[in-house]
């Protein structure tokens, strides 16, 4: 049946139905969202919980053990992280896949409400949570600054006005407040006042809590007129609050400002942030998981100029950092190289063709081919990403390949004298079955992939479809639209020559042709020699395989380098802004930065008072003289080594954040177990070796016990004798050292709080708990002394949690050229050799993906195989000419894998997404030798060796043709420059690699194992009607 004869005669039909699919393709790509990558968020929610003063183990026992008992109910959780520290509490949700995020918050906020009778009653506020994953960058980085205002004010107008208005933006998780100075009365006391005026601690608190009032005071109803009742009870500044008289003493009042100082203060200053050296508010803005990074960003930008309008102009409010920025530089260059592709693959073309109309009738099918996509891809709610775009770039030299194997065998009987039409038609159905055989096989490797489950699985499956769609649509191209062209503006070569039509040397041949029929002849007269090096062959790819180095994601230039910095257990608040200070300058002064962040300081975003962080953002690649993130780490790290007391971790982001840990160093190797101190000296001693194995550098850990502890003895039956409760002593030590908030200013716009502390030169050593009083049962003031002794000690820094057991997590980076494959290998087995086996181990984020894709993805290969080797099966009925087909993967294995182990590439997600496509672009040279043989096989009674003969001659232009194209549309992305093009590298290298060594081989090894294949099928019939003879005999 000639499927493309009624196309060819209704021209006019054929003509609306693909200008139907253009249009409809141009509507989509109007739609279509921009973005970096598909949506391969995992859904993660952040549980978050304060309990100020309280210390880690309280936080870890009281607050985290709760909230996790109820959590591990829920449904579809991958992972439950939890990291308790000083007075917070922070637990991270990862929920598989298919987890719909918004039922998994409400289901998280129904055990929030379980929790809450387990929960400490003197919670300032019970547990709050966001759809946010706290260890993915944000998407953008907002700095305000003000040379004239106080920055407590900055501060008012960037959390109050700007914060609150980006965060009701659509996609929009939560606005991190970095250096957040918001306004608060700060009252410090005086201990030593306090005591000679034989007032207790609690007595102050009462008095500001019973002085700063709010209450509803009701309505005066008279006959004519209703009055709203107002009183004055609420106070606004601290000289407001300096009167407040405590208590009485010999008659005497006794005043808040006697016992101390009351100043208008901040709520935390222990917290700053600087931006290029200046003061700064700092807004961090990050997404919902699922969403879209440019179309957020898009919509900040468009409300900034209104949200300017609302603040004094002396307000600057700069952009640090923009992640749109770099994605849209990624997608136009993948679009740049799009366009290259094309005219490479229609250059191709024409030098092979040699004929301008020809070569305009096959590079048709491209632009109708790759418009059409963009309609699918919008039906299938996709978007314009970095992988999407880089398989219509693939595409394109595989959507004119049906194109040019049609055309070529038209060309084909054009020269042997027919006229358009008839040639048209009789090339078109003489080729068809072979262009169903080779899109139908094509789009069967992608197949596996739709049942690849997992952020691999998400990632490759918007590729795979969108590559499947331009496939399809190309192979409904080249039957329907390009024999119809052909018909109509190919002109009539040879009109005088005869119909040959099996003569492979009808039309000019060539050299190339000669020189290939010569030595096709020689290697079949060495048949078993041939066959002989294919196995050589495949068992050389099989060794490529292993000692190739293995990978996840390749690394990207986002014009962003992430650090953080640690200091000694302890440090103060004075001494940590000093180390920040040096390590922003030095990172300032490198030739490449454009600007840098810097945070720090206890209960911010940057965690514990001994920790801070770095963005630096990066000047263009240009400016750098395209200098990736990675050299310019290396060049940062010996210079920031040389600050005494502080550890600094580089980091490039990945493109890709996996896991909800935001640790050190980028990979994480995660040790569990019930004994916590077997635990804790296992993971010191595991850290220790790990820094010995080659390949690993910045090896670190979130264990760190050695914190500076004051703990308190009460001596409880002195206590109770003198009338003193261990719930008194806490209460006092709360508000004495805890910054207890006593009161709450409710202003028209928002709520400040009242802080109650002794006074910072009373809190500067355990010495100083001596002077505190309790006040006991019969009233009287007993000194804390009396009750109570002092031990110094040291403490962790923050409790961790893994489910719900207690957890240490290693983190490590690796060094330049070190392959993940090998440093996972690495640390499992040297956690095998020296951990005991009653503590759990795990990797968490891209190592733990890394470990499951690697045998995921070896699956999805045979799967693939298999999947082709059935649908060719049916196609030809048989079960010998599949395997003849498939017998070129072993070459185009081998070249791709070379490839990437010269070139220093690694074998990763995007590199085996190349050796994938090779399956089925190796498997189409076969094709069409193979169907022309077997076809002169049936029809003319041409033993095996001749027909394969004739079939490899006279298919080696469009074998050539195709393979050209296809190296054509590869070979930009090989050699790719510009933003994102780290991550296509691979693909277009393992590509070419395949494609040059597959090429070279394949024409050869095909008719050998043909001709072999053949044989044994003979036989094996043979003996099959032999034995059936025998039974009817």
């Amino acid at each position: 049946m000639n499927v493309s004869r009624p196309f060819v005669l209704r021209p006019v039909m054929t003509t609306l139905s693909m200008l139907a699919i253009v249009i409809f393709g141009i509507a989509g790509f109007r739609a279509l969202p921009v973005s970096d990558l598909p949506n391969v968020d995992f859904p993660t929610i952040q549980v978050s919980a304060s309990l100020p003063g309280a210390s880690p183990e309280t936080m870890a026992a009281a607050v985290a053990t709760p909230l996790e008992r109820q959590f591990s109910t829920i449904a579809g959780i991958d992972s439950m992280t939890s990291t308790s520290g000083l007075g917070t509490t922070q637990i991270v949700l990862q929920f598989n896949l298919s987890r719909d995020i918004d039922a998994a918050a409400l289901d998280v906020q129904s055990m929030i409400s379980r929790a809450a009778r387990d929960l400490p009653p003197n919670m300032p506020a019970p547990p709050s949570f966001q759809k946010v994953n706290p260890a993915e960058q944000p998407i953008m980085y907002l700095a305000l600054h003000a040379e004239t205002l106080p920055l407590s004010e900055v501060s008012e107008y960037a959390e109050t006005t700007i914060a609150q208005r980006i965060s009701m933006i659509r996609g929009v998780a939560q606005v991190l407040v970095y250096g957040s100075q918001k306004y608060a009365v700060r009252i410090r006391l005086d201990p030593q006042a306090l005591a000679s005026r034989e007032i207790g601690i609690d007595e102050v608190a009462a008095a500001v809590a019973r002085e700063n009032v709010n209450l509803p005071t009701g309505v005066l109803e008279g006959p004519a007129r209703t009055y709203v009742v107002q009183a004055s009870g609420e106070l606004y500044r601290a000289s407001a609050f300096r009167p407040i008289i405590v208590a009485y003493r010999e008659g005497a009042p006794i005043r808040l400002e006697e016992l101390g100082t009351v100043t208008d203060s901040v709520e935390n200053d222990r917290v700053a942030s600087h931006y290029d050296g200046k003061r700064a508010i700092v807004l961090a803005i990050q997404r919902q998981p699922g969403t879209n990074t440019v179309a957020v960003v898009d919509a900040v930008r468009a409300l900034l100029p209104a949200l300017r309008a609302e603040i004094p102009a002396s307000v600057e409010v700069a952009t640090l950092y923009d992640r749109s920025i770099s994605i849209r530089e990624s997608v136009a260059d993948v679009e740049h190289t799009l366009l290259v592709t094309i005219g490479l693959v229609v250059l191709v073309i024409g030098i092979f063709l040699r004929d301008l109309r020809s070569t305009i009738v096959a590079s048709v099918a491209l632009p109708v081919s790759l418009i059409g996509t963009f309609a699918g891809m919008w039906a299938l709610d996709y978007s314009l990403d970095n992988l999407s775009l880089l398989a219509l770039t693939l595409c394109v030299g595989f959507v004119v390949d049906d194109a040019i194997v049609v055309l070529e065998n038209i060309f084909r009987h054009l020269e042997m004298g027919k006229p358009p039409l008839k040639a048209a038609l009789d090339g078109a159905g003489e080729i068809g079955f072979t262009v169903v055989s080779m899109t139908t096989s094509l789009v069967a490797v992608f197949v596996p992939v739709l049942f690849l489950g997992g952020i691999v699985g998400r990632l490759l499956r918007e590729f795979a479809v969108t590559m499947s769609i331009a496939i399809l649509v190309s192979g409904v191209v080249s039957l329907f639209l390009t024999p119809m062209l052909a018909s109509r503006f190919l002109r009539l070569k040879n009109a005088s020559a005869p119909e040959t039509k099996d003569d492979p040397h009808a039309g000019p041949s060539g050299r190339m042709d000669r020189a290939y029929a010569k030595s096709l002849g020689f290697v079949l007269r060495h048949r078993f020699a041939t066959l002989m090096a294919s196995f050589v062959l495949f068992a050389g790819t099989i060794v490529l395989a292993v000692i190739v180095p293995k990978g996840l994601f390749p690394s990207e230039d986002t014009g962003q380098i992430f650090a953080l910095t640690r200091a000694a257990q302890g440090t103060s608040f004075e001494a940590m802004r000093g180390y920040q200070a040096a390590a922003a300058a030095i990172v300032r002064a490198h030739p490449g930065v454009s600007s840098v962040m810097s945070s720090y300081g206890a209960g911010g975003p940057s965690g514990a008072g001994n920790t801070g962080r770095l963005f630096i953002r990066l000047k263009d690649r240009d400016e750098r003289g395209g200098k990736k993130p990675e050299a310019i780490i290396a060049e940062l790290r010996p210079e920031l080594a040389k600050i005494p007391g502080l550890e600094v971790f580089l980091q490039n982001p990945p493109p890709i954040r996996l896991g909800g840990q935001l640790t050190r160093s980028l990979y994480q190797f995660t040790l569990t177990g019930a004994d916590v101190d077997e635990l804790y000296d296992a993971a010191t001693d595991l850290e220790q070796a790990m820094r010995g194995i080659p390949g690993l550098i910045d090896v670190t850990s979130d264990l760190e016990r050695r914190t500076p502890e004051a703990t308190l003895v009460i001596d409880r039956d002195r206590a109770a004798t003198l009338g003193v409760s261990a719930q008194s002593i806490e209460e006092a030590l709360f508000s004495a050292y805890a910054g207890r908030q006593v009161s709450t200013i409710y202003a028209p716009t928002n709520q400040y709080r009242v802080i109650l502390e002794l006074d910072r030169r009373f809190t500067q050593d355990p010495s100083a708990l001596g002077l505190l009083y309790v006040r006991s049962t019969s009233g009287e003031l007993v000194p804390l002394a009396a009750v109570s002794r002092t031990e110094e000690g040291a403490g962790p820094l923050s409790v961790n949690h893994l489910g719900q057991l207690p957890s240490v997590t290693i983190s490590f980076n690796l060094a330049p050229g070190a392959p993940l494959g090998e440093a996972v290998a690495r640390v499992s087995a040297l956690a095998r050799e020296r951990l005991p086996d009653t503590l759990g181990t795990q990797f968490l984020g891209s190592a733990q993906v890394f470990r499951e894709s690697v045998g995921n993805l070896g699956m999805l290969l045979l799967l693939a195989i298999l999947v082709i080797y059935v649908v060719l099966g049916i196609l030809y009925e048989s079960f010998v000419h599949p395997i003849t087909i498939l017998s070129g993967l072993p070459s185009a294995g081998f070249g791709a894998l070379l490839a990437l182990l010269v070139l220093g590439q690694e074998l990763n997600v995007y590199s085996f997404v190349g050796i994938l496509l090779l399956v089925g672009i190796v498997k189409k040279n076969a094709i069409m030798m193979i169907d022309f043989a077997l076809e002169a096989e049936r029809r003319d009674g041409k033993p095996a060796a001749e027909a394969i003969v004739l079939g490899a001659r006279i298919r080696f232009r469009p074998i050539m043709m195709t393979t050209m194209a296809a190296l054509a549309g590869s070979l930009p992305i090989a050699l790719g420059f510009g933003a994102g093009a780290e991550s296509r590298r691979p693909l277009g290298i393992a590509v070419v690699g395949g494609l040059v060594v597959s090429q070279l081989l394949t024409l050869y090894i095909t008719p050998v194992i043909y001709t072999y294949l053949d044989a044994a099928e003979k036989r094996a019939r043979e003996a099959l009607a032999e034995r059936r003879a025998r039974r009817l005999a």
